[in-house]
């Protein structure tokens, strides 16, 4: 929403779009409190969105407003993640190419939405370090 806000970003596991996470997520409450407010969710029984909910989710969510993303971004997904599924940072990857705004996608095979393997930390955080170098 704010082009000039940002002159280079990372991000792990980022929600992109909550109208398409709500349905595949272990968190469906998460996407109606953050689209819909407190009170927004029955706790004690899921149904899917309406229409309508999924129209406000769709229009609380980044990629509703991808026209304005400029900064270079580094997206880092964990494969395993059940929080945030991965196709929400490949969603948003594939937006930000077609704009051809520097992106590049880091992935982890064995991580969920923590990255929290030695290997896989030590990774993302060497890479992050290297994009805030390259862009900044």
């Amino acid at each position: 929403q704010h082009p000039d806000l940002f002159k280079v970003a990372a991000t792990r596991n980022p929600v992109m779009n909550i109208a398409s996470m709500v349905t595949a997520t272990d968190i469906p409450d998460w996407c109606y409190v953050e689209a819909l407010g407190i009170g927004q969710y029955n706790f004690s029984k899921f149904s899917a969105p309406s229409k309508e909910d999924m129209g406000i989710m769709w229009d609380k969510s980044p990629i509703a407003h991808i026209e304005n993303a400029t900064a270079p971004t580094l997206i880092g997904l964990g494969t395993k993640d059940r929080r945030v599924p991965p196709s929400q940072g490949i969603e948003y990857y594939h937006a930000l190419r077609s704009k051809k705004v520097p992106t590049k996608l880091l992935v982890y095979d064995d991580c969920d939405h923590a990255i929290d393997g030695v290997a896989s930390e030590a990774d993302f955080w060497i890479n992050t370090k290297r994009w805030f170098d390259q862009y900044l």
